[in-house]
């Protein structure tokens, strides 16, 4: 048993010796911007888990709310009280509050539609690149029709078939975002098949499924792990937007959108940090997640080198 915890601990120590000798750990060291955003995603997935157990009230538990707290202004403000740090809206939820438990949601959404669309889109790339002709004809069609519409304005279509929901905008989310792993997937198949270790695999009688799973698809993951990183916060956008119009998730459910939609409509009577602190939370997650994915691109994209 000890002999086996040792090996364990040897392998774990040499590959944390492997990575901190790699050239990408080495550029990440030297990378302002890869750092901060790297630290911004990992702080708001923390805040995002954790955040709900230490937040002063439960903004949708209406036995947490009291009307006699709407529209109290940020602790610094003439009238504001310390228990609210960032003010309260119209039924008097802590802004605060909301934030961390729509940034839950909000995630949520985001990274599940980012891993469903992954998904779809991989095995959509892998079948049209490695078979081609006519699967790959109508699937490459579909993609292109598709592209040919602004993704916000798809989204805002399905929701409007479907419904309000969050499965309802994760399913819109998949719908518009499998497009684009498809065709970059599709461009690194049409690549690899034409390597060597292909044909080899083919001679001694793999099958097609271990040839594209087991040899192909790990050598075009590199586009869909900066993909995957950007996409998270395009999605993140994407969910405020259909929140924001209406069209997203239920007025029951904690969402970022939803409240920058309800301190729109007060904006300009001088409530003005019910839309401006959720706004602003919804910038710092993308501005950091597109560091990181700007830094994950320069670093993994040859051509950029």
């Amino acid at each position: 048993m000890k002999s086996e915890y040792k090996t364990l601990g040897t392998s774990q120590n040499s590959l944390i010796k492997k990575i901190r000798s790699s050239e990408i750990f080495y550029n990440y060291k030297h990378n302002l911007p890869g750092i901060i955003g790297s630290v911004i995603f990992v702080v708001t997935i923390l805040i995002a888990i954790i955040g709900p157990f230490f937040t002063p009230q439960n903004p949708y538990n209406l036995v947490d709310i009291s009307l006699s707290n709407s529209y109290l202004p940020p602790a610094w403000v003439e009238g504001g009280t310390i228990r609210f740090l960032l003010g309260t809206d119209g039924q008097g939820r802590d802004i605060l509050s909301a934030i961390i438990y729509g940034s839950r949601l909000s995630l949520f959404i985001s990274i599940t539609a980012m891993i469903l669309s992954c998904t779809f889109g991989i095995l959509a790339g892998l079948i049209a690149g490695y078979y081609g002709g006519k699967i790959e004809s109508i699937l490459m069609r579909i993609t292109d029709i598709q592209l040919s519409f602004p993704a916000t304005l798809l989204a805002i279509f399905i929701m409007t078939v479907f419904g309000r929901g969050v499965d309802k905008v994760i399913v819109a989310l998949v719908l518009v975002g499998w497009v684009r792993y498809a065709r970059t997937v599709r461009g690194e198949v049409l690549r690899e098949k034409t390597r060597e270790y292909v044909d080899a695999s083919k001679t001694i009688g793999l099958f097609d499924r271990a040839i594209m799973f087991k040899h192909i698809l790990p050598n075009t993951l590199t586009p869909v792990v900066v993909l995957s990183t950007i996409q998270v916060g395009t999605f993140i956008l994407t969910e405020a937007t259909l929140s924001f119009l209406g069209v997203g998730v239920e007025i029951t459910k904690p969402s970022l959108g939803l409240l920058v939609k309800n301190g729109f409509d007060v904006m300009f009577s001088g409530c003005w940090w019910i839309s401006v602190f959720p706004g602003l939370y919804i910038m710092i997650i993308v501005f950091g997640i597109n560091l990181l994915g700007d830094f994950l691109r320069d670093e993994l994209n040859p051509k950029l080198k």
